[in-house]
């Protein structure tokens, strides 16, 4: 048997390092790790999302507002950050996540495109982070209570009033209730030309303007505008709060209604009656994400909050218009409920995961929507075709030819 001597290096006890942010959640439940980021401390709704890719693309999301975001995927970083993967319109506003959570400390960026740390542009950003928890324990005890209430906090000193901060996550409203539309959307009326990003030559220009979109917008994400700009459309961009007259007055070829945060029902106040005056136009209408929540509640359908949400850029989907199976970006943790669908409406699309409606046509009227991200940013490109039947019901209208749905 083999004999162990000490030779004096014996290594020093385990030392715990001092936690320098903390996730408190409403029920008292508190993970503590490594800040990173901006320093601070802000209430949330704390959600996962199970995409591999995009992190940036996802912490800009103004559909993001008022959350903290688990990526569940351990290594984040090794991208850096850029300007041309921002999703909101208004990067100096900072419309998008508040929060977020790795399972591992920040990868140093190894990309071409990388421009900037991604610590520096978080805290540049005034998103707070944490790191080194067991973020698929987080991510277990959403499923099994749904999403919580939260605060999450950063002080490079360790100091944190536990009982306060659960207080707050406690006396936090949530978002149901909420309208964040009219915090992230565009302070005036607006154009956007800039057309889908090619590899090796970033983004053109859009020069053709033959079809005129005007957009809703309630958060819309860059490469949603991008897709339809490429498609060969002028877009004018109006406020959330804009009225079917000032829509109207711009004799548009189709009306896009935007993704968004908050719940749809609050939005909705200012926002539906407008909506049933623009279905009533015969205008070509398409909706996304919260803008498809809103078409729901114009037609006469109910929205819900969902246990946990749908999050991630890996979610099968079905088109009942073609008997396809999609996979898809999702961010939305409320949702149409499919049995409050009135007679006049069609079930386009459903979650294979849930079976939660995903999308709606109104019978006999250029009007659809789905409740997913087709711009896939970040995420796959399978339902980039909603862009072109958006664009046939526009083109039949004009008595054109039909674009191929799948180029």
């Amino acid at each position: 048997m083999t004999q162990l001597h000490d030779t004096g290096n014996t290594p020093a006890p385990w030392t715990e390092h001092k936690a320098t942010a903390v996730l408190v959640l409403a029920d008292g439940t508190v993970f503590k790790g490594k800040g990173f980021g901006a320093t601070g401390a802000i209430e949330a709704e704390v959600c996962f999302n199970t995409a591999l890719t995009g992190y940036q693309e996802i912490m800009t999301d103004p559909s993001y507002a008022g959350q903290i975001v688990t990526f569940t995927f351990p290594h984040i970083g090794n991208v850096g950050t850029n300007i041309e993967d921002i999703e909101d319109l208004t990067p100096a506003s900072r419309h998008g996540a508040v929060g977020a959570i790795f399972k591992a400390a920040i990868t140093d960026p190894s990309n071409y495109r990388s421009a900037e740390h991604l610590d520096t542009w978080l805290k540049a950003r005034g998103i707070i982070g944490l790191s080194g928890i067991d973020t698929r324990a987080l991510t277990a005890h959403i499923r099994n209570n749904g999403v919580p209430n939260a605060v999450i906090a950063h002080d490079e000193n360790g100091v944190f009033d536990i009982p306060a901060l659960k207080k707050r996550a406690t006396d936090w409203s949530g978002l149901v209730d909420l309208d964040l539309a009219k915090d992230v959307t565009v302070g005036q009326t607006t154009s956007w030309s800039e057309k889908p990003w090619v590899w090796d030559q970033g983004h053109s220009e859009n020069s053709d303007t033959a079809i005129h979109i005007v957009a809703l917008d309630y958060g819309v994400k860059r490469n949603i505008l991008r897709l339809i700009a490429g498609l060969g459309a002028k877009i004018t961009i109006l406020p959330a709060k804009s009225t079917a007259e000032d829509v109207l007055a711009l004799n548009p070829d189709g009306i896009f209604l935007s993704n968004g945060p908050g719940d749809p029902a609050a939005t909705g106040e200012y926002a539906v009656p407008t909506i049933k005056t623009l279905i009533d136009s015969g205008i070509p209408l398409f909706g996304i994400c919260l803008g498809h929540q809103l078409l729901a509640l114009a037609v006469g359908a109910n929205t819900v909050k969902m246990h946990q949400g749908h999050h991630g850029a890996n979610h099968p989907v079905k088109d009942y218009t073609t008997n396809k199976v999609e996979i898809v970006s999702m961010n939305h943790g409320f949702a149409v409920d499919s049995k409050s669908l009135p007679a006049g409406i069609t079930e386009t699309h459903v979650s294979l995961f849930d079976g939660s409606n995903c999308g709606l046509s109104v019978d006999g009227k250029p009007v659809f929507s789905v409740q997913h991200h087709p711009e896939a940013s970040p995420g796959p490109q399978d339902s980039h075709y909603l862009f072109r039947r958006f664009f046939n019901l526009i083109r039949e209208k004009q008595g054109k030819e039909k674009l191929a749905e799948r180029a």
